[in-house]
Parts: structure tokens; C-alpha cells; sequence
């Protein structure tokens, strides 16, 4: 459901930035979504105790929501919808290069290094063959690569800094400290003329379920299975990101750009995972069996102890 979602974005963030700017597209959907979870946060109970969270609430909100979110809206002036979608699976290949250095639990060796290094290919051959024929396209392209950056530092800093903190809350604030590190961002790109129907309507929608609701899941997954698991929706996002920009915006899809699709999500999935997946389901299989009646929750491959209230 997720990737439906944030699949839809980029198409929706195509559409917004026909009238509005891509500070103010970013400021307006980050609003939004703000709004949505902080009602939702609220309600649970969920924004207390973050009094000494501050800094780290202020750095998320700005390495993994505005300054992505403005990236790639800048981005999608210069290149499709689809092609967005797609070079933001970069993320976790930035989780797997940065847990060298800063996570042991998500440090890679083997074959996940081997799909770092097929990720990588993919990006090269995506920024150097598709987009290879035009300065400008080529810096779009870049944008949207560095927001997948932020996403995965975000992500790491999520773990480490916040995960004992209800999801929800964490949202909540963090798009509300993005919020306002955006309102300089959204003067300044405030329209001079009324925005179309179809923009307004782009831009609302963008927010509340493509942020708000969308950030909602994201954060339950960080705290359930860690980042570079939760990014594995990103190998199902480009795929709706292409349907979408295809069938809707009739952009065009080359074979460049399905090869460096390809690429990048074998890579992601090695990245990831670290396995091959058949041996993953044998294990899964036996280490339900084994935990049966204990009440785990099985979540894909993975097996979970039931969540505590709050977490």
C-alpha cells in the first residue's frame, strides 16, 4: 500500500509543480501531511516526551523531508515523473554504504556489496545513458539522487536516535519542524497568479495521503524492522511510478530507463536483504514453526515479538 502511495507522488508532485513552485509544492504537502498526523498523534496521546528530542526532531525534519521533498520537486522540473520515482530506489543503497561506517546491524559483506555495486551501475546508467543529453536533466537527475540520500541518513538517524518513541509522534514532529523550516522557502515561492483546479487538487492529495498517511507507515516500519528493511518498498514504488507517468502523463519509458530500473532494484534487494530469497522462505518457514504459539508476528521473512504499547 505504501509504494501505491508513494508511487502516486511523483506523478502528483508533476502535476503541482505546473502552477506552483517546488519550494511551494514541498511547503504545501508537508503541511498537510503535518496536519493529518498531528491530529492523529494527538488523539493517541503520542507527542508527549520529546522535550529533549528537539535537535534530533529539527535534523530529521530537515535531511529527510524538506530537503528531499524540495529536491525532488525541483528535480521533476527537468525529468519525468517516472524516472524520479525510480532514482529515489537509490535509498538503500545509501543505507547499505553508510552502515559501514555507523550501523553494524545494517553493515553489508557479500552479496550485499554486490548489489550495492549493481545499484550503483544502475544509477550511472540512468543518469549517463538516459539523461546523458542534457546538462539540466543530468542536475534533476542528481537532485533526485541526493534526496534518496537524505532519506537513508534520516532513516539511520531514526533508528539510533528515536526508535523508543512512539511512531506516530515522531512523525507528527518531524513534518511539523520540516513545516517550518519551509515557510522562507514557500514566501518566496508564493504564485502570482490562482493555481488550476488540477494543481490544488494534486497538491492536496499529495499531502494528506502521500505525506501524512504515508509517513504514518514509514515510521511503523522503521520501528518494526529497521530502515533498510522499510526501504524495501522502494521495489515496488518505481514500479507504480512508471505505470502512473506512462499511462497518465503519457511520458515515455526507454530501454535505458528499464535496464537502470533493473538494476537498481536487484541491487536494492541484495543491498537489503543479503540472501537469496529462496533460502530466506526455507528459514522463515522454520523459524515460524519453531516460534509457534510463542506470539510472534510474522512480518515477511522476518519474525517480530508482539509490539509494545507506545513503540
Amino acid at each position: 500500500m505504501l509504494s501505491a502511495i508513494w508511487g502516486a507522488s511523483y506523478m502528483l508532485i508533476k502535476i503541482g509543480i505546473r502552477d506552483f513552485t517546488p519550494g511551494m509544492v514541498a511547503f504545501l504537502r508537508i503541511a498537510l501531511g503535518a496536519a493529518v498526523l498531528v491530529a492523529i498523534a494527538a488523539r493517541r496521546d503520542a507527542l508527549r516526551g520529546f522535550r529533549g528530542l528537539i535537535g534530533t526532531v529539527a535534523v530529521l525534519g530537515a535531511i529527510q523531508v524538506a530537503g528531499p521533498f524540495l529536491l525532488i520537486a525541483a528535480g521533476e522540473q527537468e525529468i519525468s515523473s517516472s524516472l524520479a520515482g525510480i532514482l529515489v530506489t537509490s535509498t538503500p543503497l545509501f543505507t547499505a554504504l553508510l552502515a559501514i561506517w555507523v550501523d553494524h546491524e545494517e553493515r553489508s559483506d557479500g552479496s550485499r556489496l554486490v548489489g550495492i555495486a549493481l545499484g550503483v551501475a544502475g544509477v550511472v546508467v540512468l543518469l549517463g545513458v538516459d539523461l546523458g543529453g542534457s546538462g539540466n536533466q543530468l542536475l534533476g537527475g542528481l537532485a533526485v539522487v541526493l534526496a534518496g540520500l537524505g532519506y537513508a541518513i534520516g532513516g539511520l538517524l531514526a533508528k539510533h536516535r528515536v526508535a523508543a518513541e512512539a511512531p506516530i509522534g515522531v512523525a507528527a514532529w518531524v513534518l511539523t519542524a520540516a513545516t517550518v523550516l519551509l515557510v522562507p522557502v514557500a514566501v518566496i515561492g508564493f504564485p502570482d497568479t490562482v493555481p488550476g483546479l488540477g494543481p490544488v487538487g494534486a497538491v492536496a492529495l499529495l499531502g494528506i495521503a502521500g505525506t501524512g498517511i504515508a509517513f504514518v507507515i514509514l515510521y511503523e516500519l522503521f520501528a518494526t524492522i529497521g530502515p533498510s528493511r522499510a526501504w524495501t518498498l522502494t521495489y515496488l514504488a518505481p514500479g507504480f511510478a512508471v505505470v502512473y507517468g506512462a499511462v497518465l502523463l503519457d511520458e515515455q519509458i526507454t530501454a535505458a530507463t528499464l535496464a537502470g530500473l533493473a538494476l537498481i532494484l536487484a541491487g536494492s534487494y541484495l543491498a537489503a536483504e543479503g540472501r537469496n530469497p529462496l533460502r530466506r522462505r526455507v528459514e522463515a518457514r522454520g523459524a515460524e514453526a519453531a516460534e509457534a504459539g510463542s506470539g510472534a508476528v510474522p512480518i515477511g521473512a522476518e519474525l517480530v515479538p508482539e509490539r509494545v504499547e507506545g513503540r
